[in-house]
């Protein structure tokens, strides 16, 4: 009886803070870093990672062993993000878009942030969006349910000189300077603040629009979502005053320090007005490291290879869910994804989910309770994905099994020949099958021969494949549209010479 009470006792709790979360909508932060691979963190064993604010969240929340993106690289990856749906279904593939790109997400793709307008929530994104610019800038986060922007429209290393600026001309580039190529723009909304852009100051201004953001809707009362998908760690990588120097990996460390401590203003945001346990903070990153950078590329840890590749490493990253009082500390195991995010928002949120075909689960009994995983099966797709190769790579369970293996140039200079992009196409079948739990490093493929438990496994491997391919309609490719130079964001369009003319 004591023992029934209790729960009882339990289970009107729990409808309680249900009422009140119904009273109040949740709001969510997303933080997602770029080309920060799964060994990168202090709290995933980096020894050298100066990341208290990201440590902090680790600790006291929930951390996760086994989450994937969807693509090696960063276009795609964000596309199924903010949609829940594999990249193929958008048509954010072959590769990445570029400012000059025709092509975007498709506006009747539906985003994170357009889920949660209906419901009244203020929507935000600061940093990195390379989802598209397009003509007049048809594709900015202003076009897909953000009601503010200010960042970058596309990587940015996409500007005439791989060390960021030609510009002052006495600073050399590395290699040669694409005179051809608009110098970075900064965006506020759909109006270019700053081109080029002022790299040192950069994140001062990042800081300061998302604390601005989160105070404001707190002030009104308002439930917000802040998109923060962050230039940090990409290479060439920058930092500010506030962090440059102040780490001990050099350039790459002094990128991830100033990152965290923008993570580090937002906490304190959250807690200075009085919203931080109505708040989930949710962190992962977009693809896996660019190793061909060497010390300035990043780190996979003990995962294979790393960007570009369908190997562990290209797409197995940190990720890191806190929610004081909501989310206990702790380690899960269970398999996720970027895909989930929208669903599990929408779920917390009371929201709709949009009428396609998701490819997300709903991620809330692993956040709240620690419990299973409604998701079984992630679907590796390369940089190039086609109906014609269909999936790379498939992991169901603990077992993943490689149908294709290719090398990137991405991780190249790594002693392991399977990453180089000397590495190439590799059919198998049967597939290598590899226990991802007893080797997550992928070295050591199963021996199916003379197993019939094996066996039965690689039969129901190949029945998922079927299903899944079966199931998998490959939308218009945008990226295939090409480029035209004349769509280059220039904040003086009129001018003359193009694009040197293009600096404000």
């Amino acid at each position: 009886f004591e023992l029934w009470m209790g729960r009882s006792s339990l289970f009107v709790l729990n409808i309680c803070l249900f009422c009140t979360c119904a009273a109040s909508p949740p709001n969510f932060v997303l933080l997602f870093a770029d080309d920060l691979g799964f060994g990168d963190l202090g709290s995933y064993g980096h020894p050298s990672s100066l990341t208290p604010n990201l440590d902090r969240l680790a600790a006291e929340g929930l951390r996760f062993t086994d989450f994937y993106c969807t693509s090696p690289v960063c276009s795609p990856s964000r596309a199924s993000l903010l949609t829940g749906r594999y990249q193929t279904r958008s048509g954010i593939y072959p590769g990445v878009l570029y400012p000059g790109s025709i092509g975007g997400l498709p506006l009747n793709e539906t985003t994170i942030a357009e889920v949660l307008k209906p419901l009244g929530y203020a929507t935000a994104a600061i940093g990195k969006w390379h989802l598209g610019f397009g003509d007049k800038g048809m594709f900015l986060p202003t076009k897909q349910g953000f009601d503010h922007f200010l960042g970058i429209p596309y990587s940015h290393d996409m500007g005439p000189c791989w060390n960021l600026t030609c510009f002052p001309p006495d600073v050399k580039c590395f290699g040669t300077c694409d005179l051809g190529t608009v110098t970075v723009p900064l965006m506020q909304n759909e109006v270019i603040k700053q081109q080029p852009v002022n790299f040192l100051k950069l994140e001062e201004a990042y800081s300061d629009f998302a604390t601005n953001f989160i105070t404001t809707s707190a002030n009104k009362k308002q439930p917000f979502f802040l998109y923060y998908p962050s230039h940090h760690t990409h290479y060439p990588q920058y930092a500010g005053l506030g962090a440059a120097g102040k780490s001990l990996r050099g350039p790459y460390g002094d990128a991830l320090l100033e990152f965290d401590n923008t993570v580090g203003n937002l906490l304190k945001t959250l807690e200075k007005t009085g919203v931080i346990k109505n708040t989930l903070v949710f962190f992962t990153s977009d693809n896996g490291p660019e190793l061909m950078r060497m010390s300035r590329g990043g780190n996979s840890g003990c995962l294979k290879c790393g960007k570009g590749t369908t190997y562990e490493g290209g797409m197995r990253e940190p990720a890191i869910a806190y929610w004081p009082g909501t989310i206990k500390p702790g380690v899960t195991h269970e398999l996720a994804s970027t895909l989930d995010i929208l669903p599990t928002i929408a779920g917390l949120a009371g929201a709709q989910l949009p009428k396609v075909m998701l490819d997300g689960v709903d991620m809330t009994e692993i956040l709240v309770n620690q419990g299973k995983s409604k998701r079984e099966t992630m679907i590796f797709y390369p940089t190039d994905p086609s109906e014609m190769y269909g999936l790379f790579a498939l992991r169901l369970g603990k077992y993943k099994a490689h149908f294709y293996t290719r090398g990137a140039t991405h991780s190249s200079t790594t002693p392991d020949s399977d990453c180089s992009v000397f590495a190439v196409l590799k059919p198998h079948d049967p597939p290598l099958i590899f226990d991802l739990e007893a080797d997550p490093s992928e070295n050591y493929p199963l021996t199916l021969k003379g197993k019939p438990d094996l066996q039965n496994l690689l039969e129901k491997i190949k029945n998922v494949k079927n299903q899944f391919e079966a199931s998998m309609v490959f939308g218009e490719s945008q990226i295939s549209k090409g480029t035209n130079p004349n769509l280059a964001p220039c904040c003086n369009p009129q001018c003359s010479p193009k694009p040197s003319c293009c600096h404000c």
